[in-house]
């Protein structure tokens, strides 16, 4: 899809204007090395009407600064070292095929962050249909040159970024194969700091490139805010219970709300319409009951003898 287009490609789908939102659910690391857990998450995704789930993936030995590698911290699994945890929460290829089997079975995508240009590779073992730049890569040219080079589609966050460090990663990136999510990297970020009209502000920046949105606030409201404004692709944690262990979970959704969620996206997409004011069908009734003086321009409009320009013109002065 050319420069000029703003729709982009997610497998089998299609994401951009006037394409239904591409609905994501980040399990990210949210399933705590489980692949039981991972395997409710995809469910709870499909059942509520996702088209994706997306994890992380990271080469512990480049993603972990060395000198953190033995500092130890207290798990669900006992204390242990901070690398042996990063490793704990880790799939390898063994569950990255299961998952990928599974997904099939219930007929949503999955694809990840990669973190390291390993990660890249490792997921390329994969037919995923996109992968996403993590806010917190945006700055990692090597990465990013990765990523590009694969020609699938990059979802690039720009949560902790500057509008210089933006179009420097879109430079890199090129803007054929990308689509862009505005994010607040708080977890949970408050509703004063999620300047939700930077979507806006990033549409006029990047004609050529679909705006999504990445959120990680409490609450759906906002994320519905984000879809009546324009976003094109929407992604949210999700979670199997917010009191789980893990960093993440508190800023993520439970199966309800993320059901709740899709349901009302859809809706919103379906209300904002094509902008073009127009008399609908369901409406003439009301208008035969209600409206007592049809006025001289509602006359002159469904005249059918040539009046109709007089009549205009008629009100007009």
């Amino acid at each position: 899809m050319g420069a000029t287009s703003r729709l982009r490609r997610f497998g089998s789908k299609t994401a951009g204007p006037g394409q239904p939102v591409y609905i994501t659910g980040e399990i990210g690391i949210n399933h705590n090395g489980d692949l039981e857990n991972a395997f409710k998450l995809i469910d709870a995704a499909a059942e509520a009407g996702c088209d994706a789930v997306k994890f992380q993936k990271r080469t512990p030995e480049i993603c972990t600064p060395r000198d953190q590698w033995d500092i130890e911290r207290d798990t669900p699994w006992g204390r242990m070292t901070y690398i042996d945890y990063r490793h704990r929460v880790e799939f390898g290829e063994d569950e990255y095929r299961q998952i990928d089997e599974y997904c099939k079975t219930k007929n949503i995508d999955w694809f990840a962050s990669p973190w390291d240009t390993e990660a890249v590779a490792f997921l390329e073992k994969f037919d995923v249909p996109a992968h996403k730049v993590a806010s917190a890569s945006l700055t990692d040219d090597e990465l990013l040159r990765a990523l590009r080079a694969t020609g699938r589609t990059v979802i690039l966050s720009t949560g902790m970024s500057t509008p210089k460090q933006i179009r420097h990663a879109v430079e890199v990136l090129g803007s054929d194969n990308i689509l862009m999510c505005h994010a607040t990297s708080t977890y949970p970020a408050q509703a004063e700091e999620l300047n939700l009209r930077v979507i806006n502000t990033l549409q006029q920046e990047y004609p050529n490139v679909p705006i999504g949105y990445s959120g990680h606030e409490t609450g759906l409201q906002t994320t519905l805010a984000a879809v009546a404004l324009g976003a094109t692709f929407v992604e949210r944690h999700i979670t199997l219970d917010r009191a789980m262990w893990g960093s993440d979970q508190a800023a993520s959704v439970e199966p309800q709300g993320l059901t709740r969620l899709v349901r009302d996206i859809r809706t919103i997409e379906a209300s904002l319409g094509d902008g073009v004011k127009k008399v609908y069908e369901s409406e003439l009734g009301p208008m035969k009951k209600l409206r007592r003086v049809a006025g001289v321009v509602a006359e002159a409009e469904s005249s059918t003898d040539g009046s109709a320009d007089a009549g205009a013109e008629q009100v007009a002065v």
